[in-house]
């Protein structure tokens, strides 16, 4: 499925949000001039397939850079080189990363693949991706890498850092006008009514990427958090449950939200994450938007606002709910330098490494035994997540892709589709997943 420049932003989110973000300021495709170098020099070399090339020395890039201190140990501890063969959407003109992806991986191109969510489940489920469950680093992974990047029982991919969605929220508004943070949708409606009344004409900022994080958050919340994870998923794969029946509640509040002005539709469908309702959000016009972890670390993003900041999880009949999208690092299964790929990634997976890695960019890390320290303003979704209450936006497991067709299918939504039309999509894809 093609999703045009929503890779660039959907696709953001995901592995090592961070680096991703860089997929439109890339450099050339440098990998095939710098293999062909070190082929003559006879070293040994690994392909890596990414939205990034590699970072000049005093280039500051703090992703790109945490991500190379990682790969270098690797490079030094293993005495070979790992190659960078970049996306750059001008290189491949109209097709997406994901969609070069796919065709890299299916023809055996590269020997590491950093990998979005439907990727992963494509190419898993493809067979096209080794099984890392071997790995040492395994044992130490959190559980929500394993759930979300398990295909057909195979640990098919492992990102560097777990990427957190939430609620970013201005506190100075919150208590100017005496409102609790919200927990349940329906405390959040009250919010954005009190906050109606007082003058603020759109009390959420959207974009036309993210709004699927409040129907993630009360699609799922208790099917992750419930103690029946596995049996429900089951039940989706099967056709025994329908995901439209999950979904609707989350498209009705979506849709609530628009028929009260809370959001504006129209311009939250032409507006890029970020760059759209970044700017009302910093003056102060609006005071609730969604964005990811890393949005708070960086001042090109909200790391330096003129309030007090505060993320929480987006709201659910489990209370303030993280929405995690997982991706990451796979080795292709036919890699012409397979083993070399997965000592590679050993290297950077293991705690060592993620330490570095987490330490540089403030991260939530994959494994249990890495801990840093984040700002204030992230404790709220932190405490979340180490409490393992979270939902998953991702999940290989599922059959029909769940981030990138919840998107589009929020799209319609704000583009004038019902909410039973949304619904009928849900189920057709279903269908289509059971092959009816």
């Amino acid at each position: 499925m093609k999703r045009g420049s929503m890779k660039k932003w959907a696709a953001v989110c995901l592995a090592g949000i961070t680096i991703l973000v860089l997929a439109a300021c890339g450099g050339e495709e440098t990998g095939s001039r710098n293999l062909l170098n070190n082929e003559e020099d006879n070293e040994k070399t690994v392909n890596l397939f990414g939205p990034m090339e590699k970072t000049n020395p005093d280039a500051v890039n703090v992703a790109r850079s945490a991500f190379d201190l990682t790969i270098a140990m690797a490079e030094e501890e293993l005495g070979l080189r790992v190659e960078y063969n970049t996306y750059t959407a001008e290189n491949y003109e109209e097709k997406t990363y994901d969609d070069v992806t796919l065709d890299r991986a299916r023809n055996d191109m590269d020997d590491i693949y950093l990998l979005n969510p439907d990727t992963i489940e494509a190419l898993g489920s493809e067979g096209e991706l080794m099984d890392l469950s071997g790995l040492s680093c395994v044992e130490n992974l959190r559980d929500v890498v394993k759930t979300a990047n398990t295909v057909d029982g195979k640990l098919v991919a492992i990102p560097q850092e777990i990427v957190v969605y939430g609620l970013f929220i201005n506190k100075d508004m919150f208590d100017q006008y005496n409102l609790a943070l919200p927990e349940t949708p329906e405390d959040f409606l009250e919010c954005c009514r009190v906050f109606k009344e007082n003058g603020i004409e759109t009390p959420v900022g959207a974009n036309r990427w993210w709004l699927e994080l409040f129907v993630f958050a009360q699609a799922y919340a208790d099917l992750y958090n419930g103690g029946n994870t596995e049996a429900e998923i089951e039940a989706l794969n099967r056709g025994e449950s329908r995901y439209s029946d999950y979904m609707r509640p989350g498209f009705e509040f979506l849709q609530e939200m628009i028929d009260c002005g809370y959001i504006d539709a129209k311009a939250a469908y032409t507006y890029e994450a970020i760059e759209g309702e970044g700017p009302d959000f910093l003056a102060q016009k609006t005071p609730i938007v969604m964005a990811y972890w890393g949005a708070a670390n960086t001042e090109t993003a909200y790391g330096n606002p003129d309030f007090e900041l505060l993320v929480i999880g987006l709201p659910s009949s489990r209370g303030s709910m993280p929405v995690i999208p997982t991706t990451g690092y796979g080795v292709g299964a036919n890699a012409k330098h397979q083993q070399d790929a997965v000592d590679v990634l050993e290297i950077i997976l293991s705690d060592e490494a993620l330490q570095l890695y987490a330490e540089n960019n403030k991260v939530i890390s994959p494994s249990k035994n890495v801990e840093v320290d984040c700002i204030p303003a992230l404790e709220p979704l932190k405490d979340k997540v180490e409490e393992n209450v979270y939902v998953l936006g991702s999940n290989a497991g599922m059959k029909v892709e769940q981030w990138g067709n919840t998107c589009l299918i929020v799209r319609k939504l704000l583009n004038g589709a019902t909410v039973d039309e949304c619904m009928a999509e849900f189920d057709r894809l279903q269908d289509e997943s059971l092959g009816k």
